[in-house]
Formats: structure tokens, sequence, C-alpha cells
């Protein structure tokens, strides 16, 4: 058996509600509109209803005292002409004449009842309807009717059984005096015919209600539709903008506002697109001039190269001070070699050129050769090297070389800034992420620093001495690299207590790092005993 999803629906009614300006507009429109109409519509049925029961009573009352004239004369005229054996035979005939009289107006029943509590002759006897029950008059009416002193009629609203429906009624009493005795008059009074057009009157209510509030609906729309249309156009014109379409725009149509609209949003697009035309020029100008300096330096830079390598191979026949300055030119050639070699690397990333050859890499064996590469340096420097693997997915699909060259760049930093201190690599995994951390216990940096650390050819200490023989580049690369991985390049650091740089990657090529399986910095398990010396 399948059940009705309530929760779907609402979530969908919930979502539509709050992404749709005009179902809003529209659905708020008819609420409030349904609001009105009903309180209009029950208003207007009350006064209605109360003004046509209170003109049929009228009506009633005044047919009412009409009849009770006319039984009052017939019986005052009898009185002279009978005796009191013959009332109950002249009450008959007066009631007959009052029910004639009544009955144009909807009267239905009568009754004549002698008030309780009287002296003098019992005749002529009460008289009523067949059929009349005994609750329509309630005692309620009859104490009206008896204790009224003028020729005034007493009213009361009841309910009549007729054909097994229940109709509304009306009950009227008045006096009559019959040779001095006080007798009551109740004329009932069918009144369905005043219900039957309070009814057609509230369907008609009803009816051209729901028709104004469907108008309103649908003019709600037609108006929405004219005002939201254009934003809605707008949103998408500007999101196709931002995707990069610049050649997109609004149609101009009218002097209207919304066309003053279109006209101011085009103006900027054009100018946008302008400014971007520009930039992008001055970027592949910029691209070009990097690129085409770098390649036409490579063939002097070989010639220096080699004749740098020949002197500095021949070094130890020439006096000390020429032999340190072929050490010199060695040392900055290779540099100078580096910085173009980075600089090339990142025309290509400024020019969308880059290619990544990913294949099922084990993470820990690429951080051990990164670790013996920079052993010697970090010796040098007094700084430990220590591997942290606790096990579990290490292989991932990436490009070895990349990921080689930002641990060298981690590494080279932290050795730089470690102050001799103990350096910690991290490496850990779970079913979706790899990540490598490098931590370092040196100088550390401030926030300010932090912000601008994977900056182009920025420094912490432009005083500092560099001993890795960096080209400014490297943590900005670096970036670039795990970005093409689809990973995260984190950095957390503070001053005094060191700093420490965080790269996760999918594991799997194309996939998305929702989380990191280190934290940053790493939690360990042994605090490291680091020498303040």
């Amino acid at each position: 058996m399948r059940y009705f999803d309530w929760r779907g629906w609402m979530d969908r009614l919930a979502r539509l509600w709050r992404s749709s300006l005009q179902v809003r507009t529209v659905a708020i429109t008819v609420i409030l509109s349904a609001i009105a109409v009903f309180i209009i519509g029950t208003t207007m049925s009350f006064s209605v209803g109360t003004n046509l029961f209170d003109a049929r009573r009228a009506e009633l009352e005044a047919t009412s005292a009409n009849a009770t004239l006319t039984g009052q004369r017939f019986f005052n005229e009898a009185a002279e002409q009978v005796g009191t054996d013959d009332l109950d035979v002249t009450m008959y005939d007066a009631a007959a004449a009052i029910a004639s009289a009544a009955s144009t107006t909807g009267g239905t029943a009568f009754a004549i009842l002698r008030t309780p509590g009287q002296d003098g002759s019992r005749a002529p006897a009460d008289i009523q309807s067949p059929g009349l029950p005994d609750d329509v008059i309630s005692p309620e009416l009859r104490e009206a009717v008896q204790t009224s002193n003028d020729s005034r009629t007493r009213s009361q609203s009841v309910g009549l059984v007729v054909d097994g429906a229940t109709h509304p009624g009306l009950v009227v009493g008045s006096l009559l005096d019959i040779r001095g005795i006080q007798y009551e008059l109740y004329l009932v009074y069918d009144i369905e015919d005043a219900a039957t057009t309070l009814g057609f009157v509230q369907q008609t209510l009803a009816v051209g209600g729901l028709a104004l509030i469907l108008l309103i609906g649908a003019v709600t729309v037609i108006v929405v539709r004219l005002v939201v249309g254009p934003v809605q156009l707008a949103a998408e014109t500007s999101e196709r903008l931002a995707a990069g379409d610049l050649e997109v725009r609004i149609p101009e149509k009218g002097e209207d506002v919304i066309a003053t609209l279109a006209r101011s949003f085009n103006g900027m697009a054009q100018s946008l697109q302008n400014q971007i035309e520009r930039l992008a020029a001055l970027s592949q100008v910029q691209q070009r001039f990097v690129s085409d300096v770098s390649h036409e330096l490579r063939t002097p830079l070989t010639t220096i190269r080699l004749a740098g390598d020949v002197l500095y191979d021949q070094r130890e026949t020439f006096p000390p001070a020429t032999a340190r300055t072929a050490e010199l030119l060695h040392t900055q050639v290779e540099r100078f070699e580096l910085l173009l070699a980075d600089l090339l690397e990142m025309s290509r990333y400024d020019a969308g050129a880059v290619d990544m050859e990913a294949e099922p890499t084990n993470l820990v064996r690429l951080a051990e050769d990164a670790i013996e590469s920079v052993a010697a340096l970090a010796e040098s420097k007094g700084s430990d090297l220590r591997l942290v693997a606790p096990g579990g997915y290490f292989e991932a699909d990436v490009d070895a070389r990349r990921i080689r060259r930002i641990l060298g760049n981690l590494l080279g930093n932290a050795i730089d800034h470690g102050e001799g201190k103990p350096i910690v690599i991290w490496v850990d995994s779970d079913s979706d992420a790899v990540a490598i951390a490098v931590r370092d216990y040196g100088v550390g940096m401030t926030p300010a620093a932090m912000e601008r650390v994977f900056d182009r050819f920025w420094r912490a200490d432009p005083s500092r001495q560099r001993t890795t023989g960096g080209t400014g580049l490297g943590l900005a690369i670096s970036l670039e690299d795990a970005a093409l991985h689809g990973g995260w390049l984190e950095v957390w650091s503070a001053p005094g207590e060191g700093s420490c740089f965080r790269l996760t990657l999918p594991r799997e090529h194309g996939g998305v790092v929702r989380s990191s399986p280190l934290e940053l910095p790493p939690v360990e398990d042994v605090p490291l005993a680091v020498d303040d010396a």
C-alpha cells in the first residue's frame, strides 16, 4: 500500500515559496482578497438576512393585527345576536374568518386559547388548527401576550416540521375580548420563502465572491508577470554574464521604468565587457611577455651555464677571490634557471595550458622521497625531520611530479623558517581524501602575513637570508598545483609557535574534497621536545 508523501510535497512547496517571487505575490494577494471577500460577504449576508427577516416579520405582524381586528369585530357583532350556548359556533366561524385573513401571507395554523385564571363562563372553548404541536406556542410567548396591555402583537421565531423537513416559522400572538373574557389569538406562519430568498442571496454572494477572487488572482498573475518577467530576464542575463557570456544583453522595449532598467543594465554590461576585454588583452600581453622572455633567455642562459660550469670546474686553479666568484656565478646561474622554470610554469597556469598526468601514487613513499631530498639541508640547519603516517588509504590518483614539487616547497620553507627546530610531516587519509601536513616550530607568521603567504614574489621578512635558493614563486605554484588536483592548500601559523601547511587532495581524480583527514595543525600524540635555544 502506497502512502501519500506529505513531507515531500511540503518540502517542494516550501522551496517553491522561497524561490518564486511570483508565487508569493499571487498567493498573498489571493489570500488577502479571499479574507476581504469573506468578511464583506458575511457582513452583507447577515445584513440582508436581518433586513429580510425584519421586513417579513413586520408584514406578518401587520397581517396578524388585521386578522385580530377582523376576529374581534366578528365577535363583537355576534355577541349582540347569539346567546352563550351559540358562542362555540361563533368561535368556529370567527376562526375561519381569521384563518382566511391570515392565509394570504403564508398563515398555516392558528389557535384561540382562553387566558387562564379568569372567572366567568367557560364558553366558548379553546380552538386550534388540527395537527398543531403544543410546543409551537411556548410559555414565554403566552406570558408576553398575556401581560401586554395594548393592542400590539407579540412574535417569536420557531421551527416548523413540514413533510419531515424543518422550516423556519413565526408565531404572532395578540389578545381577543369575547364578552369580557380574555382570549389569546396565535397565528403560525411558514416563512420558508424568506429563507429560500436568503439562501439564494448567500449563494449568489458566494459564487460572486469566488469569481471575484479568481478574477483578482488572474489579474495579479498577469500584472506580476509583466513586472517580474523583466526582473527574471535580468537575473538570467546577469547569470549568463557572470558565466562569461559577455555579449548577452536585455532587450530594450518602450520608454517605461523596465526599459530604463534594461538600458542601464546593458550600459553596465558593455562597460564591464570593455574592461574585461582590456584586462584580458593586458593579461595576454603580460603572459606572452613572460613566456617570450623566458624562452628567449634560455639560449643565452645555456651559454652562460656552460661557461660557468667550465669556470666552476677549474676554480681550484684560480686565486681564492676568483674561485669564490666562480662559485657564486655557478650558484646564481642555477637559481636563475629555477626562476625561469617557475616563470614558465606560472605562464602556463595563467594561459590555462596546464595538463595533469594522474596515476595511482603512494603518498607515504612520495613524502619519504621528498624528505630524503632535503635531508642534508635540514641536517646542516640542525632540524630533525620526522614522518608520521598512522596508516590508511595512502594511494591516490595524483600527478606525482606536482605533488613532489609541493612537498619540496613546503619542506624548503619549513627548513628556512624552522630555526633549527624539529619539522614533522604527517600523512593520513580516509575513504574520500588524503592529506599531507608539514609543521615547523620556528618564527611563525602574523595573521597579516598569512593572508599574503601565497602571493607571487612575496616574502614575510625581506631581510631574511634564504638558504634553499627559492624564487618567491614556490607557494604560488604549489597553490595552483593543489587547485589543479581539486584540493586545498591551507596554512596555520602563530608568531613564536611556528607554521603548518596542510595539503588535502581527493583520492580519486575528479573527486570533491569535503573534509580533511588531518586537523590544522595536526594533534600530536606525543609532544615534541622543542629546544628554545
